[in-house]
């Protein structure tokens, strides 16, 4: 599993975006409505990726440093030019680069710099549900067999 392609994990999966200049205030608004903790910051014109911002962002950039999130504009706070993957790329090389970079959030992004979704830490969960429910399967049979 670890080496499908990323493009395989986001399929059929919503991502959230906005542009820099919403206010946090309604970026959080939009986290929260549609139950995500990540939105993808694109340029208005081309739809290309500026940034990300998660919930860390919100708690540390603008919670803790006092800012009103109805005045500042999330282009303010976000994570500028992250690092990305194509969607090609095989899964394991995203927990990679998510482990290295000590982050849990990584954009999929097409060569023109268009997002097509994202990819989670939280992802990997999936991959050791499915090794466990192998393993049980296994056991199953060998109980049988014995």
């Amino acid at each position: 599993m670890p080496h499908r392609a990323t493009i395989k994990i986001i399929q059929n999966r919503h991502f959230l975006t906005a542009t820099p200049e919403k206010s946090v205030r309604a970026v959080a608004a939009h986290m929260r409505d549609n139950d995500e903790g990540v939105v993808l910051i694109v340029s208005p014109d081309e739809g290309k990726l500026l940034g990300i911002c998660t919930e860390r962002d919100l708690s540390f950039k603008v919670l803790a440093a006092g800012l009103d999130p109805h005045d500042t504009p999330v282009g303010e706070v976000m994570t500028a030019q992250p690092q990305t993957i194509a969607p090609d790329r095989p899964f394991g090389h995203a927990l990679h680069i998510m482990h290295e970079g000590g982050f849990r959030h990584l954009p999929v992004v097409l060569p023109d710099g268009r997002p097509i979704g994202v990819v989670s830490s939280r992802d990997a969960l999936g991959l050791e549900a499915f090794h466990f429910y192998k393993e049980l399967d296994q056991r199953e049979v060998l109980t049988e067999i014995l």
